[in-house]
C-alpha cells in the first residue's frame, strides 16, 4: 500500500491500515511534514500556540481530576517506511514501489496534484487501485471514468469486481460533513446517507425505572460508562472497560443499565425542495421579497376592495363582476363621477376613491422593495432580526462549505463567520441566501452580530486549532449551555479541550472532531476494495457504514441475517432489493435531479432468518477491525479489540 499526500490525512491513513489491516505501507509525505502528532500545516507561530494552549489544558484537567497525564499508546508508526518528496513523479512513485504495489492512495489537499500523479501511476500500472481525494465532485466522476477505461485498455481481461474498485474518488469534506452537521442538531446526532435515505444514529439517554427504550432499527452501540460523569473520559481505544461497547447483542444490551445508547433510526429526506428554471439561484423566495409591515398593509387593502366590492354589490343590486369592476374603476379615479345616482352609489366612489389615495404609497414602496430585493439577491445577507434557534458555522473553507450544504438541505436555519470575503463558501451562502457576517472571529461583536445569544449550536470549523478554541471559550461565556462542535486536528488536543469543557459546562454538548479520524476509515477501505457509505463517530470511535457483496464473504455466504450477525464486529442492516444489473454503483452519492423520482431500493426490516445469497449486497454496520476480518485481513499482534 502506497499513501502520498501532505496533510493529517496521509499518517491517520497510513496507521490505520498499518494497525487495523496489518497491511505494510509505504508513505510518502514533503520534507519535515511527517512528525509523530500529525498536525496540520500551520505556521510556527500557530504552531507554538497550540502546542502552548493544549499543555495548559492538559495541566489544568489533571489538577481537576488528581489523575496523571495519559502516556499515549505506541504506535504502528516504526512499520510504516517513509518517503520525503516535495513532489510525487515517476522517479518517487517508482522509489515507493509502484509496480508492485495493491493500491494507491493520493490525498494531497491539492485536488491538481493528486490527479496528475494519478495519471502517472494508472500508466505505470494499469492493476492497481486508485484511492483519490478531490473536492470538485464533478471532475471526480469525469476522472473516475477516464481512468476506468484506461484500466480496460491496459488490462482487458480484468473482470468486472476488479474494475469496480479500480479507480474510487473520495472527499474528505463529502465524508466527514454528515457527522459534524448532525453533531449541531437536535435529535440527529450522526447522519450517514444511503441511497437516498438519511440513516440517523441517535443517542438515547439511559430509561428510567419501569420504562423501556426505543431500539429503533436497531442499537449500534452502548455509550462509555463514564458518559454521564462530567469528570470522565470521553471512550476512545484506550478506555478499556469503560469504553463504549460497538454493535452490543441483546443480552448485552439488556445487561447495561444505567448506560447511554445510540440506535440507527432511517428517516426520509424532508428538506426544502431545490427550485428549478432560469431565475434558479438568482430570484429570492416570494415572502422575502416584501418586509412584514408592507405585507400586512398589502393583505389590508387587498381585504377593503374585496369589502367595498361586496357592499357595492349589496347596495346597487348589479351583477358580482360588474360590482368589482366598477369598484376597481373607482379605485383608480378612472370611472366617471356617480352623478345623479343613489346616495349609497355615491358614499361607496367616495370611500373607493380615498383607498386608491392610500393605496398608492403603498404600490410604490412594493415596487421599490422587490426592486431592492431582486437586486440584492446576489449580495451576502445579514443575520436578520429576530433570528433564533440557528447554527453559527465559523470557516467556510473545504469543510465548511460541505457542512453548510448539508445543513441548508436538512432546512436548519445557518449564520456563517468568515474572515476572507473570498473563500470558498462565500459562493454557495449568497446562492443559498444564508446570513454571512465577514470579519474575524476573534474579534470583539463579530459573534454578537451572528446572534451568538439566540443561537442553538456552533460549529468551529476554521483551520487553526486556536481559533475554533478560542470561538468556542468566547462564545461559551456569552451563553453557557450553547451547543458547541469543534474541528481539532491534534487528537490530545482533543481530547483535554472537551474534558475541559464538559468539566467546566456539564449541562452544555460538547463535541471535538476530528476531519481525518472520520475520513480515514472510508478511504481504507476503498484502498481494500470496499464501499464505505460513512462513518459514524461514537464517542472517540468510529462506527462504519458500508455496503458489500455477499459472494466471497464465508462469514456471510449462506447464512440467516441472524447468524452473519456478530457482537463487536459486524451487523447485517439491510439488503439492496435491486437487480444486479440495476444496481446503483455508488449507494452514498445523490442521484441526479434531472432523473426519474427513485424510491430506496433498500429492505431495512430484514427478517433474522432469511438467507443471504452470494447475489446480495448488503449494507452493513462494521467496526474497523471486523471490517478487516471481513476483507480476509487480520490486524498484527496487539492490535487491539475487535470492537475498536
Amino acid at each position: 500500500m502506497v499513501i502520498c499526500g501532505d496533510d493529517a490525512l496521509a499518517p491517520r491513513l497510513a496507521t490505520e491500515l498499518r494497525g487495523i489491516y496489518g497491511r505494510s505501507v509505504v508513505l510518502v509525505v514533503p520534507p519535515a511534514q511527517y512528525s509523530d502528532r500529525a498536525q496540520a500545516p500551520m505556521t510556527e507561530r500557530r504552531a507554538g500556540r497550540a502546542t502552548a494552549l493544549r499543555d495548559r489544558v492538559t495541566v489544568a484537567m489533571t489538577w481537576a481530576t488528581g489523575s496523571q497525564p495519559r502516556v499515549p499508546a505506541v504506535q504502528q508508526r516504526a512499520l510504516i517506511a517513509t518517503l520525503e518528496s516535495s513532489a510525487v513523479d515517476d522517479a518517487v512513485l517508482s522509489e515507493a514501489g509502484i509496480e508492485r504495489a495493491a493500491a494507491l492512495a493520493l490525498v494531497y489537499d491539492d485536488d491538481e496534484t493528486n490527479i496528475r500523479a494519478a495519471l502517472i501511476a494508472r500508466r505505470r500500472n494499469p492493476r492497481l487501485r486508485l484511492v483519490i481525494r478531490l473536492y470538485n465532485r464533478k471532475l471526480g466522476q469525469h476522472l473516475e471514468e477516464l481512468l476506468d477505461q484506461t484500466a480496460i485498455l491496459a488490462a482487458p481481461h480484468m473482470d468486472a469486481a476488479e474494475l469496480e474498485a479500480s479507480t474510487t474518488v473520495l472527499s474528505d469534506a463529502d465524508t466527514a460533513a454528515p457527522a459534524l452537521a448532525a453533531t449541531a442538531i437536535a435529535g440527529s446526532s450522526k447522519v450517514v446517507q444511503a441511497d437516498e435515505l438519511l440513516l440517523r444514529a441517535a443517542e438515547r439517554t439511559p430509561p428510567g425505572r419501569g420504562e423501556i427504550a426505543d431500539p429503533g432499527l436497531c442499537t449500534l452501540a452502548l455509550l462509555s460508562a463514564t458518559a454521564n460523569d462530567p469528570a470522565g473520559t470521553e471512550g476512545s481505544d484506550s478506555s478499556g472497560d469503560e469504553a463504549p461497547l460497538l454493535l452490543p447483542d441483546d443480552r448485552s444490551v439488556a445487561a447495561a443499565t444505567g448506560r447511554g445508547t445510540v440506535v440507527l433510526e432511517a428517516i426520509s429526506y424532508q428538506g426544502p425542495a431545490t427550485r428549478t428554471g432560469l431565475l434558479a439561484g438568482r430570484s429570492a423566495p416570494l415572502g422575502s421579497l416584501f418586509s412584514r409591515r408592507l405585507r400586512w398593509s398589502l393583505a389590508g387593502a387587498a381585504a377593503a376592495v374585496l369589502a367595498l366590492a361586496i357592499t357595492s354589490w349589496i347596495v346597487t343590486g348589479d351583477d358580482p363582476r360588474h360590482a368589482a369592476y366598477m369598484t376597481v374603476l373607482d379605485l383608480f379615479a378612472i370611472n366617471d363621477p356617480a352623478i345623479g345616482e343613489r346616495t349609497g352609489r355615491q358614499v361607496l366612489q367616495l370611500l373607493a376613491g380615498v383607498l386608491g389615495l392610500l393605496l398608492l404609497p403603498v404600490m410604490v414602496a412594493a415596487v421599490l422593495e422587490a426592486l431592492g430585493t431582486f437586486r440584492t439577491a446576489s449580495q451576502l445577507r445579514h443575520p436578520p432580526r429576530g433570528l433564533s434557534g440557528h447554527v453559527i458555522l465559523l470557516g467556510l473553507g473545504k469543510i465548511g462549505t460541505r457542512v453548510l450544504a448539508r445543513l441548508r438541505e436538512l432546512d436548519i436555519p445557518v449564520v456563517c463567520v468568515e474572515e476572507d470575503p473570498g473563500a470558498r463558501g462565500i459562493a454557495l451562502a449568497r446562492r443559498l441566501r444564508v446570513p454571512t457576517v465577514i470579519g474575524d472571529v476573534t474579534e470583539e461583536n463579530i459573534l454578537e452580530a451572528a446572534k451568538i445569544h439566540r443561537a442553538h449550536a456552533l460549529l468551529a470549523l476554521t483551520s487553526s486549532d486556536t481559533t475554533n478554541l478560542e470561538a468556542a471559550l468566547y462564545a461559551r461565556s456569552l451563553k453557557a449551555d450553547l451547543r458547541v462542535a469543534l474541528r481539532l486536528y491534534d487528537d490530545d488536543f482533543a481530547t483535554a479541550v472537551y474534558r475541559t469543557l464538559r468539566t467546566a459546562h456539564p449541562d452544555a454538548l460538547t463535541r471535538s472532531r476530528s476531519v481525518s479520524t472520520l475520513a480515514a476509515p472510508a478511504f481504507a477501505g476503498a484502498m481494500m476494495g470496499r464501499q464505505i457509505l460513512g462513518a459514524i463517530p461514537v464517542e472517540r470511535r468510529v462506527l462504519l457504514i458500508a455496503a458489500l457483496t455477499v459472494a466471497g464473504h464465508p462469514q456471510l455466504d449462506g447464512r440467516t441475517v441472524a447468524e452473519a450477525f456478530r457482537p463487536g464486529a459486524w451487523r447485517v442492516l439491510a439488503l439492496d432489493a435491486a437487480t444486479p444489473d440495476d444496481r446503483r454503483p455508488d449507494l452514498a452519492s445523490p442521484r441526479p435531479r434531472d432523473t426519474e423520482e427513485h424510491r430506496s431500493g433498500l429492505v431495512w426490516d430484514l427478517h433474522p432468518g432469511y438467507v443471504l445469497k452470494p447475489d446480495d449486497r448488503v449494507v452493513l454496520a462494521t467496526t474497523r477491525h471486523g471490517l478487516a476480518e471481513l476483507l480476509g485481513h487480520t490486524a498484527p499482534h496487539g492490535s487491539g479489540r475487535s470492537g475498536s
